[in-house]
């Protein structure tokens, strides 16, 4: 009897490379797979009762973001959100 063993697949990190601020708390986020998502930070950020989070419901606070290991990030960490939900354009 012959055994064979599927060869697992691997997963490729997807790493942000370009963001775009579009208007409102909305972001165009391009991939390094080449593929992108149109993201709305608003319905999150207008739910948000921690005062380190509600303080980016301030449109020139939002607008300070870097991208730094393949994610957004805001002020050192302090807002970051998952890939994937970036990568779905789904923020939660």
């Amino acid at each position: 009897m012959k055994i064979t063993i599927e060869k697992s697949r691997q997963q490729k990190i997807v790493k942000v490379v370009d963001v775009k601020y579009l208007n409102d708390f909305v972001m165009r986020v391009l991939f390094d797979d080449m593929s992108e998502q149109v993201v709305d930070f608003k319905p999150f950020l207008s739910k948000a009762s921690h005062p380190d989070i509600k303080k980016y419901f301030k449109e020139s606070n939002f607008k300070k973001f870097k991208i730094i290991d393949g994610n957004i990030n805001w002020n050192d960490y302090e807002l970051i959100f998952p890939i994937e939900h970036l990568y779905k354009g789904q923020i939660k």
